[in-house]
């Protein structure tokens, strides 16, 4: 990669943190997004602020041959970014983004589980151990508070008041918080595990983190959801399967039930609540396969 053109990417990232806040995951999209395009203009003996709106056309449909729409609108958004930041810096004159329109994107409605299937899910660690305990502590909070993975996986010991029966959730940039129901169901989980596993899964260490491993440190992400994908073999669940897989199941099955969407947006931590309106689809989609099911005259 040209010396110029990495120097600029790292100079935007440090950017995006200091003056935006953006969490670090944010951070390392944009930066895999920025290299990815600067690898493709290297080999064109390009540079990124020698680039025109025809470039970019022709980067995002060489990639889109083998991703989706929404991930070619989301390096687009990326670009655009990028080029704005650059153009404020006085870097370019002109923004090569300017006249781009994003990909069309064809509505899809979320994976999601049945009850049952979540039911069989949760069901699945092996509780008599250690590890099992704990991640059905974890899967139970999951489903129960419609947290992200990424969220889950940050809980602090202190971001639990088993008493109160609540979370308080850190998300976004700013590091903000949200409190979120727990349930009696998962808090009994919970208590459970810090009560007969925590310890000895620290073995002896210390940590913060509320969900350990015998590492001594926190779960990733990563490994949760290697353990998802194992407890859905376990469980004969043969659909897609993904923490946020979860997360849509708690937000379907709440709009189930005849929860509010304000409510569920809150509970999501979407900021807008378009964002959550997808998941009326979902629920509609429920409610006629319901009624062909089991209605006389369906």
């Amino acid at each position: 990669m040209s010396t110029p053109s990495k120097a600029l990417i790292s100079a935007f990232i440090n950017d995006l943190w200091l003056q935006d806040g953006l969490s670090a995951n944010t951070r390392e999209a944009y930066q895999r997004d920025l290299n990815q395009f600067l690898l493709w203009l290297d080999e064109r003996e390009r540079g990124l602020l020698e680039v025109r709106s025809e470039q970019i056309e022709q980067w995002l449909a060489h990639e889109s041959q083998r991703t989706s729409a929404a991930t070619a609108n989301r390096r687009l958004a990326t670009l655009r970014r990028f080029y704005l930041w650059a153009r404020r810096a006085s870097r370019l004159e002109e923004d090569p983004t300017l006249n781009l329109k994003p990909a069309k994107r064809t509505a899809r409605l979320p994976n999601t589980l049945t009850e049952q299937q979540v039911d069989a899910l949760l069901a699945a660690p092996d509780i008599a151990e250690e590890r099992g305990l704990r991640d059905r502590a974890m899967l139970e909070v999951l489903y129960a508070s419609g947290l992200r993975v990424s969220e889950l996986v940050s809980l602090q010991i202190l971001d639990v008041s088993l008493n109160e029966g609540v979370l308080r959730v850190r998300h976004g940039k700013g590091d903000k918080a949200r409190l979120v129901p727990l349930g009696a169901e998962a808090a009994h989980w919970v208590e459970r595990y810090t009560r007969e596993a925590r310890a000895s899964l620290l073995n002896g260490g210390q940590a913060d983190d509320l969900f350990v491993t015998r590492l001594g440190q926190g779960m990733t992400r990563q490994a949760f959801w290697l353990n998802i994908k194992k407890y859905a073999r376990l469980a004969d669940i043969r659909v897609p399967l993904s923490p946020h897989v979860l997360r849509h199941a708690f937000a379907t099955h709440l709009l189930n039930h005849g929860a509010d969407l304000r409510v569920v947006q809150l509970l999501l931590g979407h900021a807008d609540i378009s964002t959550t309106q997808i998941y009326t689809h979902v629920a509609r989609e429920r409610l006629k396969q319901l009624h062909a099911a089991h209605h006389p005259r369906a």
